[in-house]
């Protein structure tokens, strides 16, 4: 039980399924009061009224799409008007589409950019200002082993993610001594709805289906972090072993690895 976020207001991004739905349980079972943002408004409306019946909390949704600026800082002014202050964002909106360069679309390049990356940080920079005043607050950013370790096929997923990784590590430097703490999250494949869009063939999820993470514990450990100076959650920890390998011996790793890093 994470006493420290009870009767605290947790917003979280892409909380319509998969990680995000399993943070907003993992929440409101700790006593979390939720702000849910997602594309699918009738999958957060179910979610909202599950959880309001079973722990009574005070749970907000609204339909959003991270890529759409307007559209986020119209509806964060909607909710410090309607909820109130943010005491933890989980910045948790986003999806990859898995091509080669030579076979990339690029307007689904130019989709992950503005939801992985630019949506990511306007949210943060809309809610940063008064975590700051409030010498109070925490940022969570989900991001991958991806931005660890990029391999073929993921290449602007990976970029989006290496982004993200860039923009955590200097925010939390930043907020030093602020009181505002700020955590990536470095996940491997997880067993969520994801691969319906991102592994077309449908190839990669066959490849690695048994080193799949479970959401359910993922989203446990992410909330047990929340107000406390976690700077990373890396899972599994074997490939995060891996990416630390890779930044000292990237060449003979990349050798060695050839034939797992091409089971996309």
């Amino acid at each position: 039980m994470n006493e420290r976020i009870q009767g605290k207001m947790i917003a979280i991004t892409g909380a319509s399924g998969g990680l995000g739905m399993e943070i907003a349980r993992h929440a409101a079972k700790n006593g979390a009061n939720l702000i849910l943002m997602a594309r699918s408004y009738d999958k957060l409306e179910k979610l909202r009224d599950e959880l309001i019946a079973k722990y009574s909390i005070n749970v907000y949704v609204y339909g959003l799409d991270v890529s759409k600026r307007e559209d986020v800082e119209k509806t964060f002014k909607r909710i410090e008007q309607e909820a109130g202050v943010i005491d933890v964002l989980v910045n948790n909106a986003g999806y990859g589409v898995f091509d080669h360069v030579l076979d990339m679309d690029l307007d689904d390049a130019e989709g992950m950019i503005e939801t992985n990356v630019l949506g990511l940080i306007t949210c943060t920079k809309l809610v940063l200002p008064g975590m700051v005043n409030r010498r109070f607050g925490h940022i969570i950013n989900i991001a991958s082993q991806a931005g660890k370790m990029a391999t073929p096929k993921s290449s602007v997923y990976s970029a989006t993610k290496h982004a993200v990784l860039g923009f955590t590590n200097s925010l939390r430097m930043e907020m030093h001594g602020k009181h505002v703490y700020v955590t990536s999250v470095n996940p491997g494949p997880i067993r969520t709805n994801f691969f319906n869009i991102a592994d077309k063939e449908g190839t990669y999820i066959k490849n690695v289906d048994r080193l799949m993470i479970d959401p359910v514990k993922l989203a446990g450990r992410i909330v047990d972090a929340m107000i406390t100076g976690k700077r990373e959650i890396n899972a599994p920890s074997w490939m995060n072993a891996g990416s630390k390998i890779y930044g000292l011996f990237p060449r003979t790793f990349e050798t060695l690895g050839r034939s797992q890093f091409n089971k996309k």
